[in-house]
């Protein structure tokens, strides 16, 4: 499944665990293109002076966050962030994009990686200093279809553990202190790992308010108020390669890992029995 690599907290996806990604890929691909999301792709790069303008949601990530600091054996001006998540990365360009209501709403999803640095005791899958994933940001005029948004990608979240890795999860809420940091609210899938009878965060999904169109000017005329200004209601979304640890641990035990038939490269393998019957 994987390959340990000389720096810690990386490794090598083999080809059957990129399978696995590849098969979760291509179903939620298709599933938030019925809701006219499309796919486009942002720099992993970040300016500090950008990761910082919003506080309160980049203070959870700051110790993870990785930085370029020299080019060659020059000092940068301005230290780089390598991105943790990309709110702070794409809603210069939401502010720039819309001027109108007629401009919502705007529904992006980018397939990445992204690099969180800070921890001890790193476990493939699940504990990863770079991992894939996707994640999704979108803008709209309404609360509610915002609210709606929010709540229907939670489902396909979990149509991905249900359907396609035969992972039963419970769909719910978190708490105020669990919830993503500058976010009104965070409504998650979490699995239960029988091996240690622990929980498993699956994806999370969450209605950002207007917390971050306020803070990165997300701003446009409100066609009911001539005069009057009004900020987009907007969201963010993720799911990550951790999917697969969940498929081993649920999935796994001493003897090995039975992949579930919708996620596996390999279905059949015929193992020849050479026995002498004369």
């Amino acid at each position: 499944m994987i390959e340990y690599y000389p720096v810690s907290g990386c490794y090598v996806l083999r080809p059957w665990s990129y399978a696995i990604w590849e098969f979760i890929q291509q179903f939620f691909d298709r599933e938030i293109k019925k809701l006219g999301v499309k796919n486009c792709y942002f720099p992993m790069f970040v300016s500090q002076s950008v990761l910082e303008k919003e506080k309160t949601h980049i203070a959870d990530f700051a110790p993870e966050v990785a930085w370029v600091t020299r080019a060659g054996n020059s000092e940068l001006a301005e230290p780089i962030a390598i991105r943790p998540t990309s709110e702070t990365v794409m809603y210069p360009s939401f502010a720039k994009w819309i001027k109108s209501h007629r401009d919502l709403p705007i529904k992006l999803n980018q397939w990445c990686n992204v690099v969180r640095w800070e921890f001890k005791h790193p476990t493939p899958f699940l504990r990863t200093r770079e991992f894939l994933w996707q994640e999704g940001h979108t803008a709209y005029h309404s609360k509610e279809d915002a609210e709606e948004e929010v709540f229907k990608i939670c489902d396909l979240y979990a149509a991905v553990y249900t359907h396609l890795l035969a992972i039963p999860v419970i769909k719910g809420r978190k708490s105020e202190k669990e919830k993503f940091a500058g976010g009104d609210f965070t409504t998650t899938v979490e699995a239960y790992v029988p091996v240690n009878g622990r929980g498993i965060q699956g994806a999370t999904s969450h209605h950002l308010g207007r917390n971050f169109s306020k803070m990165f000017e997300i701003s446009y005329e409100d066609p009911s108020n001539a005069g009057a200004k009004c900020y987009a209601w907007q969201n963010s979304w993720g799911l990550s390669t951790r999917t697969i640890g969940a498929i081993v641990m649920i999935h796994g035990d001493d003897n090995g890992l039975v992949l579930p038939p919708r996620v596996a490269a390999v279905q059949v393998i015929v193992i020849p029995n050479y026995r002498n019957h004369f």
